[in-house]
């Protein structure tokens, strides 16, 4: 009786772990489907992504257009200057080929001071100008010639103006162009030195329009300006055609950011005092925790 009695209860526990590891089994089960769902709704909205962003990327129109090339400007290093020569050569670029068409009226003839004229070549260009100023005391407006505040002058009237004067087009302002175009100087440089006397067959171009293979759409309303001999300067420098394109590109960096040179003076002031600030601040660190980081601590039993 004894026996069948410890049969009966070994046979009763082995049905109750039964019970449970098929209970573990179905628990197992279902999890494991519900991670397997999870995975494949996963795997559904990585490729769904993928093929979205590929997409997009397809669908890129300036991925049709010519990249220009990188050049190394002298003025891309962390400490470099701009080339104050070159800003000189630029603005006679600018005053003798770009100015009929294009203004620049957030440079003021006082910017150039100190920095590609004197204050005498500076003001002795302004004068140059008739600025419309006024009333005077007849309430009547009045020309004057330049002086060193004034801004530089706007080729037109206004926007219908220039539009009138270039078959619809409207010349850009110049103030701001090198950091408004991606890519600012090597495109502003290519898109000068990029234009094909004709273009290539197929290519039908409307009247008044070139064709520049770095130009968005290659076909452009402002015409090839810039050719070997169209001007001369004044410090004996060969007006080359890539010259005068890289001069202008330079100007046109400085007009966007006259603070160029001075920010990076700045920063390396910067950066040297907060450097011997810190050399200073570590040997205080250490003389004040001195004490602490090199006592001994003893434990005396009693």
């Amino acid at each position: 009786m004894l026996n069948q009695a410890h049969r009966l209860k070994d046979f009763s526990k082995f049905i109750s772990q039964a019970k449970k590891a098929a209970r573990l089994v179905s628990t197992t089960t279902e999890s494991r489907q519900a991670s397997l769902s999870w995975v494949a709704m996963g795997v559904l909205a990585g490729g769904g992504l993928v093929a979205g962003t590929a997409l997009q990327d397809g669908l890129k129109a300036e991925d049709y257009n010519l990249h220009p090339p990188s050049f190394a400007w002298s003025h891309e290093g962390m400490l470099s200057s701009l080339d104050h020569a070159g800003i000189r050569r630029g603005f006679q670029v600018y005053k003798q080929v770009c100015a009929a068409c294009h203004s620049i009226d957030q440079i003021a003839y006082r910017n150039l001071v100190g920095v590609s004229h004197t204050s005498e070549e500076a003001r002795a260009l302004a004068e140059q100008v008739l600025v419309t100023d006024g009333p005077d005391e007849e309430g009547n407006m009045f020309e004057r010639p330049g002086k060193l505040s004034d801004y530089m002058p706007n080729p037109y009237a206004n926007e219908e103006a220039a539009r009138a004067a270039n078959n619809g087009a409207y010349p850009p302002d110049l103030s701001l162009i090198a950091n408004a175009r991606h890519n600012g100087d090597n495109y502003i440089f290519s898109l000068l030195v990029g234009y094909w006397e004709e273009p290539p067959a197929g290519v039908e171009l409307r009247e008044g329009q070139a064709f520049n293979v770095y130009f968005p759409g290659q076909a452009i309303s402002m015409a090839q300006q810039l050719y070997p001999g169209v001007m001369e300067y004044d410090d004996g420098t060969p007006a080359t055609v890539s010259q005068m394109a890289k001069d202008i590109v330079v100007f046109l960096k400085w007009a966007a950011e006259p603070e160029h040179d001075d920010r990076k003076r700045m920063g390396i002031k910067a950066l040297t005092i907060l450097s011997m600030c810190a050399a200073f601040a570590l040997y205080y660190k250490r003389h004040k925790w001195s004490v602490l980081k090199s006592r001994k601590l003893v434990y005396v039993e009693k």
